[in-house]
């Protein structure tokens, strides 16, 4: 299995974004979202190691709606509501492609 590479996910979440997008969003915003989507799957004991943890596992729609909350939360991300769907989706299908290596 490949190691999760933070620049590849970004990679990855840029390439779902218009161009106008993925201009207003600079790395480290990227990484924000990463960062939330990480803390969720902390609190749902989806990193314990003794947790053998799998795609059916994560309740993307729950994980979307949270982090579009944090965001939400976050006056100074300029991370636009209709981009977290498409952003948390991309990087949960770079985390999948992870599993084919």
């Amino acid at each position: 299995m490949k190691e999760f590479d933070e620049k590849e996910a970004i990679k990855v979440m840029r390439g779902v974004l218009s161009e106008e997008s993925s201009r207003l969003y600079d790395d480290d915003e990227l990484l924000n979202v990463i960062d939330i989507i990480w803390d969720w799957y902390d609190d749902q004991g989806l990193l314990d190691i003794d947790t053998e943890a799998d795609d059916e596992d994560v309740n993307t729609e729950a994980l979307i709606k949270h982090v579009g909350k944090m965001l939400a939360k976050d006056t100074d991300s300029p991370i636009r509501r209709e981009d977290v769907e498409p952003l948390v989706s991309a990087e949960l299908r770079y985390e999948q492609s992870l599993d084919e290596f």
